[in-house]
């Protein structure tokens, strides 16, 4: 989520709201919502790709320099991300075509910004096929920021699934995962609850709370509990000043790659045409590792014995998970899940208590994973979020050989070495696979609609995947998706209903 994640970062900086897409990646008038899409690593889609008309992948890269800086400034400047792509699969009507992303010249000599862009849901499925691609430091694109900003370390984000030390890091997490599930739901209520003290004390007093700084102290204290066992009140200096550190070290890392349509033409002079050393964040992020070093030492030293990491290598791993992965992701995806349901006026709300009421009763004490499964609703709500706001809106890979993509009507030939870029936004309103895939539709993925979370892209991965050692799905996946469901069931546990937007709550309504 770390693309997505520092697009947030700067556009609450900037207080501009973070751009949502209004494409739909189909001429198609007919939603075959309930049509089978074969995926790469299905048998069959090496036979769909021959079966379908080849085609020659449209568009060009322009002229040396000239076509990447007038690629950059429409992405940028003139356009932004989604009229950028939308407008370059209107003109060359394919869902797959060649063009150029940031960052580029000037100053990024040693980055090649030619990428064949995807934006169908099908062809997207292609970038999680480990056979025919591979993830190395293409975590956004072929510019990667200065391992500086990770204690000198590539860390497991940047590895492919072929070197040695990402299975280690990879299942490393997973365990760190497993052993988190035995305090997770209780870290989450307990912080949670703080937080929703804390938003109606300052509706209270202020009428209105902007509870996003609120939110991320939450997000803060509940994952460094959950996943490194360290509580950040044993350190004054981490607690103050954890969240912004991470912001900043988010921020500065990836302020090529993130699109800030303001104050132009100095963004594009001072923020898009150079890369920030990571000495502006060092001092930052020496105090959290040495915070994880000193209270985090338990799950270090399963880094080291059980999986043999060292310490540098399993600390500098742990930040980079807390930050980009964890706190970054979530910064964007809450927001946006709590927006959409307090500004919803078709009786959401209502239906979300009922079910919360009926299936887990009003105490925090029937809160748990379990607890979860009946409540199909509130599950759909996450997923329909996910899929209309997915928190990374880019997703790259390299073609580890030649091989053919198929789109929805179309083979393309793709030769080794070429670099993959999947924009999401139009992939998750693919018309052909999601039915009026540009309406917020709760109860999608309930009932029979569940099929459809194979399609459902966010975590790297369709959310019926599992990760694992050999694939690049993220590690939290389901996590994620279940935590936002405790989230939003403590929220209907405490409150009738609630009123806002993604940026602030207005009132709220306690249950009775």
């Amino acid at each position: 989520m770390a693309m997505a994640t520092a697009t947030m970062m700067m556009s609450r900086m900037m207080n501009m709201p973070p751009s949502s897409s209004s494409s739909t990646p189909s001429s198609s008038s007919s939603p075959l919502a309930t049509q089978s899409l074969s995926t790469p690593s299905s048998p069959s889609s090496s036979r769909q790709a021959s079966s379908l008309p080849l085609r020659t992948i449209p568009g060009s890269y322009g002229w040396p320099l000239v076509g990447p800086i007038s690629d950059r400034l429409d992405y940028f400047w003139f356009q932004g991300p989604d009229t950028f792509f939308r407008s370059r699969m209107e003109k060359h009507k394919s869902t797959v075509f060649r063009t150029n992303v940031p960052p580029s010249f000037p100053f990024f000599l040693r980055v090649n910004p030619n990428v064949i862009a995807i934006v169908d849901c099908k062809s997207f499925a292609h970038l999680f096929d480990m056979e025919i691609v591979e993830k190395k430091d293409v975590l956004v694109g072929d510019f990667m920021p200065s391992v500086g900003y990770t204690g000198n370390t590539r860390v497991c984000a940047y590895l492919d699934t072929s070197e040695p030390k990402h299975a280690q890091l990879k299942n490393f997490s997973l365990d760190i995962l497993k052993r988190s599930s035995k305090v997770w739901v209780a870290e989450l209520q307990a912080n949670l609850d703080k937080f929703f003290d804390t938003v109606e004390s300052e509706i209270s007093t202020n009428g209105t709370s902007s509870f996003f700084s609120h939110l991320q102290t939450f997000l803060f204290y509940f994952l460094c509990k959950s996943l490194l066992g360290a509580d950040p009140a044993l350190d004054p200096a981490v607690a103050n000043s954890g969240p912004l550190t991470i912001n900043l070290w988010l921020g500065l890392q990836l302020l090529p790659t993130v699109p800030v349509l303001a104050f132009q033409p100095l963004v594009e002079i001072f923020l898009h045409s150079y890369t920030y050393p990571s000495a502006l964040v060092s001092g930052g992020y020496q105090k959290l590792y040495r915070f994880i070093e000193q209270h985090g030492k338990e799950v270090v030293q399963r880094g080291e014995q059980e999986f043999g990491l060292s310490a540098s290598d399993s600390i500098n791993n742990l930040i980079f998970t807390l930050g980009f992965n964890a706190f970054g992701g979530f910064s964007l995806f809450l927001p946006t899940l709590i927006g959409t349901i307090a500004s919803d006026k078709t009786g959401l709300q209502a239906r979300l208590s009922d079910e919360v009421k009926q299936i887990c009763g009003s105490s925090s004490s029937g809160l748990s994973f379990d607890s979860l499964k009946g409540m199909e609703l509130v599950n759909s709500v996450v997923y329909e979020t996910l899929r209309m706001n997915p928190p990374v809106q880019l997703q790259y890979a390299r073609a580890r050989k030649d091989f053919q993509l198929a789109s929805h009507d179309s083979a393309f030939d793709i030769k080794k070495g070429e670099l993959l870029c999947g924009y999401q936004p139009m992939a998750m309103r693919d018309s052909n696979v999601f039915d009026e895939p540009e309406s917020f539709k709760p109860d999608r993925f309930v009932g029979k609609g569940k099929e459809l979370l194979n399609y459902l892209f966010w975590s790297n991965g369709p959310q019926t995947g599992s990760p694992t050692e050999s694939n690049k799905q993220c590690a939290a996946k389901d996590f994620v998706t279940m935590s936002a469901s405790l989230i939003v069931t403590r929220m209907f546990q405490r409150y009738d209903s609630i009123s806002g937007d993604s940026s602030k709550i207005t009132a709220v309504e306690k249950a009775n």
